[in-house]
């Protein structure tokens, strides 16, 4: 953070500059995810009084904060205070109106939507509970979701264990195989053959 002073600035003992120092570094780690800011700090006082008003800019905000107190140090400390709260509170406020998303359609599972149809007219020769019969084989079939249970130990396997596994009327295997140590799936497709997957 690039910090400007304007104003009389008091000496300053080496444990208060570490204060300082390690005030504005907590700020600058807060404010410059996207390129340094810049920081001016006033400086004045008004007989007992010491002031102190820091000043930058956080994307389209400008952030003000001022601090009074005997001495300057604790002016500074109280300014930069005021202006980590305000820069909190704007970085909250921009989270929470990111996060606003709209609501999702609830996902359905089952048997799936098929649009109306007329009545199956048979053809010549032919009855109408053979063409009912005949359009209800072409209809799609309703999706099937299974969850997967893991009750195996874990071990990792080789190809032809998985295979193994799977003769035991399986549609699917998911194991991790011993050689790349990835996890990998066997499929049993309609028509007998099976596809290996792996991730």
């Amino acid at each position: 953070m690039k910090i400007t002073f304007t104003g009389k600035q008091d000496k300053l003992n080496a444990s208060q500059e570490r204060k300082l120092a390690m005030a504005f570094s907590r700020l600058s780690k807060l404010l410059e995810q996207k390129g340094e800011k810049e920081a001016q700090v006033i400086l004045s006082s008004e007989r007992h009084l010491q002031n102190a008003e820091i000043r930058l800019n956080y994307y389209d905000h400008k952030l003000v904060g001022a601090g009074s107190a005997a001495d300057q140090f604790t002016a500074v400390m109280d300014a930069v205070e005021k202006v980590e709260k305000q820069a909190i509170k704007n970085r909250s406020k921009w989270r929470e109106a990111k996060r606003d998303t709209p609501v999702r359609a609830a996902r359905t599972t089952g048997a799936a939507v098929v649009a109306a149809e007329p009545p199956a007219k048979p053809e010549k020769g032919e009855s109408k509970a053979k063409a009912k019969a005949k359009k209800a084989a072409k209809a799609p079939r309703p999706s099937k979701i299974v969850q997967a249970t893991a009750k195996t130990n874990g071990k990792p396997m080789t190809i032809d264990e998985a295979m193994l596994a799977m003769e035991d009327d399986r549609e699917y295997m998911v194991y991790r195989d011993t050689e790349t140590d990835k996890v990998s799936v066997l499929i049993r497709r309609r028509d007998g053959k099976v596809d290996l997957v792996e991730a």
